[in-house]
C-alpha cells in the first residue's frame, strides 16, 4: 500500500516538473551611452580608435557628419633653470 502512495506521488511530480520553467528572467539592455545611437552599431573603420560612423539595424553604414575635432594642444614647453 506505501509503494502506490509513493509511486502516486513520484507521478505526479514527474508530470508536474514538465510545467516548471528554468528560463532565465529578462532584463532591460542598458542604457546607451553619450553620443550613442539606440539600435545602432559603432563603426571603427580606420583603425585609429575613434567611431567613424555606424551600422543599422538594416546593415546600411552611416559616416558621423560634423566639423572635425580640434588639434591636441601643443606640449610644454621645457622647464629650465636651477630646479628645472
Amino acid at each position: 500500500m506505501k509503494f502506490r502512495n509513493l509511486a502516486i506521488a513520484a507521478g505526479g511530480l514527474l508530470a508536474l516538473s514538465a510545467c516548471a520553467k528554468n528560463e532565465a528572467p529578462v532584463t532591460s539592455a542598458p542604457p546607451v551611452g553619450p553620443g550613442a545611437i539606440a539600435g545602432t552599431v559603432a563603426a571603427d573603420r580606420d583603425g585609429d580608435g575613434y567611431v567613424d560612423g555606424y551600422y543599422t539595424a538594416d546593415g546600411i553604414y552611416h559616416a558621423v557628419q560634423g566639423p572635425p575635432c580640434p588639434p591636441p594642444p601643443p606640449p610644454p614647453a621645457p622647464r629650465a633653470g636651477e630646479r628645472g
